[in-house]
Formats: C-alpha cells, structure tokens, sequence
C-alpha cells in the first residue's frame, strides 16, 4: 500500500466507514484505543497505508510474520476500501478473518488489492498475521 491519502469527504476516515476520522481509525492509529476487533485493525491498517503511515503498519503486524522493515511507494494513492467479508474477529475471539477489497493509482494506473487476511489477538490487541489473495492466478 502507498503513501498519498485516501480521498474521503469533509473529514471521513480513508477507510470508508463514513465516520470521521477521530472517531474511526484516528484513536487506535494515535495509539488511545485498541482496535476491538479483527475489522477494525483492518481499516486502521488501509487508513496508515492511505496516510503512509509505516511505523503503525509495522506495529500492528503479528511479531511471528512482521517484515524487518516496511517502504511504501509514495506515488501510490489510496481510491477506497470496499470489506466484503468478516469470520469471527470479534470483541471475545482469538482469531479472526477480513476480505477486502482496496483501491488505488499508482503512475496512472488502475489497481485493486484483493485480499483475505489472517489477525489474531495477543494480549488483547489484534494484529495482523498474513493474507491470501483469492484474484491471484
């Protein structure tokens, strides 16, 4: 994911929840509130790509899977985030599994990330552990 912010109107968090963004992805991104579920680290995690955001990025990645070190590409521009589905993740879970699909340009071209991810909840937070990507051939 890259650098420039996602566009969202009049404040709404990047990750198209509707909701504005101090009230979104803005509090667990800040580090004043736990992501409370699988979905929601999800959407903080476009939010910190959309913003460029590495450090965020590398904090909420499970230790066990988490690369050494993260570069994003600043000419990539985060378009949206459309969630298609959620397997547990929930408030009383361990584990749990979001499908995404994000948008963005990058160089003048047109991309989707189509993904299905792992998190699972250590200590209380949840973090991410790894994805699959259901279009790859």
């Amino acid at each position: 994911m890259g650098r420039r912010k996602a566009k969202s109107s009049a404040g709404s968090c990047p990750c198209g929840s509707g909701v504005a963004r101090e009230r979104c992805c803005g509090p667990r991104i800040d580090g004043s509130a736990p992501a409370e579920t699988a979905e929601a680290l999800m959407r903080s995690r476009y939010t910190a790509y959309a913003e460029g955001n590495e450090a965020y990025i590398l904090a909420t990645w499970d230790p066990q899977t988490r690369p050494a070190s993260l570069e994003l590409d600043p000419e990539r521009r985060w378009l949206g985030l459309n969630v298609r589905d959620t397997e547990a993740g929930g408030r009383d879970d361990t584990t749990g599994e979001v499908e995404f699909v994000a948008r963005a340009r990058l160089r003048g071209q047109g991309m989707r990330l189509h993904e299905r991810s792992r998190f699972r909840r250590i200590d209380g937070h949840w973090y991410y552990i790894d994805g699959d990507m259901p279009d790859a051939t």
